[in-house]
């Protein structure tokens, strides 16, 4: 990332460019910034977009050799076409050969680094892998937007409302554009805001869950299931983020049995340090064979589902049933 924002403070652009990782924010966000820095968001002309998997090759490279109309770049964006995931030997063999007045900007979910199309792309172009930003980042990100806005938030108001967003950058941002229309007039954010305006996350509630399931609460546990279903969530996404949470915190708990440092258990597994020490305080309310068996559970109740032994709802509510264990 660093590497791209001084190629966007210079204008010294590479042809190539592969914006990857689950941060979508960030993808979007620096997708429209060089679509801006190369030619301008009003030039229809000198830009092709194209979306989805089943993307023609041959039709990209043809646009590629095409010559900008009246303009010094002509840009091609492709996005979320997989051709980082499945072989793409056609554009990988092209791009060194593409016409120095073309540019592409690849934006993708699942890529492979050991495909030739992203070893070209490493090559003769540039790589931003655009993660979840840990919490130091976050804050810094939050307070920006607060101070371009003329406002300040308390300490901890702030924590609340990491807390209820998470660290998904999107989310942060549509709960930060509330609080701000909330306390307009105002020009401190204060905690009893962020209790009344801000939304907790569904992965939230799932986590509030499983800590009510690991506290042996098992009404508390039902009542927040019951209350994910009235907001139309599918159980069988409930499910997902409940084997992931139970995995999540199985991970992190050998992680620590290994004798590594909070810091370097959350880099291993991938996430923010606030989620990691929180799902940590978590995961030390279960015993490891417990956390095993939960997610082999997990995976035994899907496949029930998918094979019809078992109705999607009923197959949580054993779960929850089974872990919390009555209050």
């Amino acid at each position: 990332m660093k590497n791209l924002n001084a190629d966007l403070k210079s204008g010294n652009f590479k042809q190539v460019y592969l914006l990857c990782g689950e941060e979508a924010y960030l993808k979007n966000q620096y997708k429209k910034r060089l679509r801006e820095a190369l030619v301008g968001m009003d030039d229809l002309m000198n830009f092709t977009a194209y979306t989805g998997k089943g993307i023609d090759v041959k039709q990209v490279i043809d646009q590629a050799e095409t010559m900008p109309f009246f303009a010094p770049r002509r840009l091609i964006q492709i996005e979320d076409s997989g051709f980082f995931k499945n072989a793409c030997p056609e554009l990988a063999e092209y791009l060194p050969s593409m016409p120095q007045e073309t540019y592409l900007v690849f934006v993708e979910s699942e890529i492979d680094k050991r495909g030739k199309l992203y070893k070209a792309v490493k090559s003769c172009g540039r790589i931003a892998e655009l993660g979840r930003q840990d919490e130091r980042t976050l804050t810094t990100w939050i307070l920006s937007q607060m101070k371009r806005e003329g406002k300040n938030i308390r300490k901890d108001a702030l924590g609340l409302f990491l807390e209820k967003t998470g660290d998904d950058m999107e989310n942060i941002a549509n709960e930060l554009e509330k609080l701000l229309c909330y306390t307009a007039g105002r020009d401190s954010v204060e905690y009893t805001d962020v209790e009344e305006i801000c939304t907790v996350t569904t992965e939230n509630k799932i986590f509030d869950m499983i800590r009510a399931v690991a506290e042996k609460h098992q009404k508390q546990a039902m009542d927040l299931y019951y209350d994910l279903l009235s907001l139309k969530e599918p159980p069988m996404r409930i499910l997902f983020l409940i084997a992931r949470q139970f995995n999540q915190m199985l991970q992190l708990k050998d992680l620590r049995a290994q004798g590594y440092d909070g810091q370097t258990v959350a880099s291993k597994a991938g996430l923010a340090p606030f989620i990691a020490k929180r799902s940590l305080a978590q995961a030390a309310k279960f015993d490891l064979p417990v956390l095993q068996q939960a997610v082999e559970d997990c995976v035994e109740m899907e496949q029930a589902v998918k094979s019809g032994r078992l109705q999607d709802r009923l197959a949580v509510e054993m779960l929850i049933v089974k872990y919390s264990g009555g209050e």
